[in-house]
């Protein structure tokens, strides 16, 4: 499978849209969720909002490196979405109520192509594009299950 795939990951949460949101939205807690995420520290004044910049330090194993990512579209308790910049990726939340809990969709597409810099760095220090792409689709899988866990807590 290629690394600039499509990842894909969702669930059903036993709670409404809002209750999902109220996590989902508030990005310190996305360590408690992500497991590759150290955390996301925002860069601009003015909390969550469209055009917010916010530095994220992720690690796998012993590597740590630093993303900048920029919130491209908000709609509060239905979507969340933030280009990686320095990767070319999009991380995509959609919230749905369904029944009496909400499905949450997790995806990934790459809006346009890798990086350099991302083509480069997956093989040096992630054991390959690929892999580390098949990663990425386990750990959303995992951030999914963390949400829900949190959430119906």
């Amino acid at each position: 499978m290629s690394a600039d795939r499509e990842l894909r990951a969702e669930t059903t949460i036993d709670g409404s849209p809002e209750q999902v949101w109220a996590v989902l939205s508030d990005l310190s807690r996305m360590p408690e969720l992500s497991p590759e995420t150290l955390r996301m520290v925002p860069l601009k004044k003015g909390g969550l909002r469209v055009g917010q910049w916010y530095l994220g330090l992720n690690r796998r194993k012993y590597v740590v490196w630093p993303t900048r990512n920029v919130v491209v579209d908000l709609e509060p308790a239905r979507r969340l979405s933030w280009d990686t910049t320095s990767s070319g990726a999009r991380w995509i939340y959609e919230l749905e109520a369904e029944g009496a809990g909400t499905r949450v969709v997790h995806s990934r597409p790459v809006t346009r192509r890798l990086t350099l810099v991302s083509r480069a760095f997956a093989p040096l220090a992630l054991g390959g594009s690929d892999e580390h792409a098949d990663e990425l689709e386990q750990g959303m899988a995992a951030t999914l299950a963390h949400l829900k866990s949190a959430v119906e807590r």
